[in-house]
């Protein structure tokens, strides 16, 4: 005889489980440090000056 499940708590759990990998999802795409974007910003103006200072002047 099998065991009697609960189909709410089931959808439930499912619900959960869903919202949790979402979050981990969002964190890893998301979820930087304050230094981690500091740095980045910092480097992408180094390019953006590097790149300017190579333009021709006309």
């Amino acid at each position: 005889m099998s065991e009697i499940v609960n189909l709410r708590q089931k959808r439930k759990e499912a619900a959960r489980k869903a919202a949790r990998a979402k979050g981990d999802e969002n964190a890893a795409k998301f979820g930087r440090t304050k230094a981690e974007r500091d740095l980045e910003q910092a480097r992408a103006e180094k390019s953006a000056r590097d790149h300017d200072a190579h333009r021709r002047d006309e």
